[in-house]
């Protein structure tokens, strides 16, 4: 049956229930509904991308924070007691300690070559005095290296936590903070190393020097038995306590 071309855009006629005087028509356009549809979808599509965005930038403000979150283990207390701890003993080192001018005014005076006016009661009073500060020295070396050996423990225990929690690290910053602790608890083993260094050094520097002065001394003793005149004149000494 030929149907008109203006009638080819209506596919169906509805007709609605109601008495024949009341009688409407609802019209059904295909062309308008695909196109509604096609705009539903585009709109759904743009409402996805926004979630997907939004959920994009909700990630990564997440990894933003765990980079910014600092690490919950800190070893800078426990540094700070052992470098503490050595500096102290350090600071008990006895009679020539690490004074510049204290060594200075000791090596004019006890260690200073023997003097030709000087009495025997001075050379023996310089050579105990030296002795003194040798042993002194000795001691103070010994406990250096005492506390030194004492930080071992804290060295391995700080070590371990450091490295446990570098590998639990979950940021940047995490990770950053942990290899500075590391770096930090290797400064700390080296300055320890440097004070049980700067100690036995002292200590065999002041025994050689309290040799070099007790040959200069032996040497003036000898030269004085050896003049004519006087002559030997035998006396109690008392060298050590």
């Amino acid at each position: 049956m030929w149907m008109p071309r203006w009638a080819a855009s209506v596919a169906v006629i509805f007709l609605v229930s109601a008495p024949p005087s009341q009688a409407q028509l609802v019209v059904f356009d295909p062309n308008n509904y695909a196109q509604n549809v096609l705009t539903a979808a585009r709109e759904l599509q743009q409402i996805n991308n926004q979630i997907l965005s939004l959920g994009n930038q909700a990630q990564m403000l997440i990894n933003q924070a765990k980079n910014l979150a600092s690490l919950p283990y800190s070893s800078l207390t426990q540094l700070q007691q052992s470098i503490q701890r050595t500096q102290d003993l350090l600071k008990q080192a006895q009679r020539l300690a690490y004074d510049v001018q204290q060594i200075n005014r000791a090596f004019a005076t006890t260690y200073a070559p023997a003097k030709a006016n000087a009495t025997a009661q001075d050379l023996v009073n310089n050579a105990q005095s030296r002795w003194q500060t040798s042993v002194a020295a000795l001691q103070d070396a010994l406990k250096v290296q005492a506390g030194v050996v004492g930080n071992l423990d804290a060295v391995r225990s700080q070590s371990a936590a450091l490295v446990t929690a570098s590998q639990g690290a979950t940021g940047a910053l995490q990770v950053t903070q942990a290899g500075n602790q590391i770096l930090a608890l290797q400064a700390q083993q080296l300055a320890d190393l440097t004070a049980a260094v700067a100690a036995q050094g002292r200590a065999q520097s002041l025994d050689t020097a309290q040799r070099a002065a007790a040959q200069d001394q032996g040497r003036e003793q000898l030269r004085r038995f050896l003049t004519p005149g006087q002559g030997y004149q035998p006396s109690n000494v008392q060298m050590f306590h």
